[in-house]
């Protein structure tokens, strides 16, 4: 495995299980191509991305350009002669010439049962839509946006309570596995190319905060996937008292009561509070006030003075 020269680009904490795998496999990594250094908390200092800290604990060199298709990082690339370029949550593109520059390609980790979410932000889509199941694909890259050929896939349930981090860390340690088998197919030449159909694919775009405001007017179920799908980042959120409230975690509650008021506390429960929705009660468990850290939202009652019959917007 050693003489596999391998070119690793990865950028958050997902993609570390990756190279991880790839380092102790005793492949060739030549270089890791990772974000540059991005101010990060209150004092806005540079941070380096934890891909960037794991290939330094290897003693493997770094790259970080600003845009791939920089010349000057190309010729560094090309000077490397990679027989593979293996991508996970690098957060570019590849043009072309860096698609055609390894001999073996370039192939992505990717977190969804593609064709479904192609794009930026799978796993949370697959929770705010409300699947059942999701997983990881590897493929070989094309120029498109997750279009290319797959290799291997693996499933993995989701739950009523799983959260976008609960899956996250499931499908990074899957994704490692995932990667090992397919580097074997390909070392070996039997890896599978299975077009993918165009026609079922969907797309994970970007998050937005317009996404992320809590809409009291749909069902209880609808609010409850969103709230899982933004937990831990970025959070749904709505007002209550004309301040931000952000919403971490919550359950559909039961009733037979009719809706009167969307948003309107219908009753204080064992661990929290029930909302109105426009189809059934969503029972709040964990909330964060402005500028305060996440609470109880039995917590969040006692110290807040929330009562039935009061209103989140």
């Amino acid at each position: 495995m050693s003489k596999l020269r391998v070119v690793f680009m990865g950028t958050p904490d997902f993609a570390v299980p990756c190279l991880d795998a790839l380092v102790k496999e005793e492949y060739n990594v030549v270089a890791v191509v990772t974000q540059p250094d991005r101010p990060k908390g209150r004092g806005q200092k540079l941070a380096e991305s934890p891909v960037k800290q794991a290939a330094i604990s290897y003693d493997i060199p770094v790259l970080q350009p600003n845009k791939v298709k920089d010349p000057v990082f190309q010729d560094v690339l090309f000077s490397l002669k990679p027989d593979i370029i293996v991508v996970v949550a690098f957060g570019q593109l590849l043009p072309k010439t860096l698609l055609d520059l390894p001999p073996l390609g370039c192939i992505n980790v990717h977190a969804s049962l593609l064709p479904l979410y192609r794009g930026a932000a799978p796993i949370h889509w697959s929770i705010i839509k409300g699947d059942k199941v999701t997983g990881v694909t590897t493929m070989f890259m094309d120029i498109g946006m997750d279009t290319g050929d797959m290799i291997l896939k693996e499933k993995i349930s989701i739950s009523e309570m799983d959260t976008t981090g609960d899956i996250h860390d499931k499908l990074k340690n899957i994704g490692a596995n995932v990667l090992s088998e397919t580097m074997k197919l390909i070392v070996d030449k039997k890896a599978p190319r299975i077009a993918q159909n165009n026609e079922e694919a969907t797309y994970a775009s970007m998050l937005t905060r317009e996404l992320e405001r809590i809409n009291w007017q749909v069902p209880a179920v609808a609010i409850h996937n969103l709230v899982r799908g933004l937990n831990p980042w970025p959070g749904a959120y709505c007002f209550y008292q004309d301040k931000n409230l952000k919403i971490w975690q919550t359950r559909t509650y039961p009733t037979d009561d009719i809706v009167t008021q969307p948003g309107r506390i219908a009753e204080i429960t064992a661990e929290g509070f029930a909302v109105e929705t426009r189809q059934g009660l969503l029972e709040i468990l964990e909330v964060q006030p402005a500028s305060k850290r996440r609470m109880r939202a039995i917590d969040f009652i006692c110290g807040y003075g929330l009562s039935v019959g009061d209103i989140l917007e």
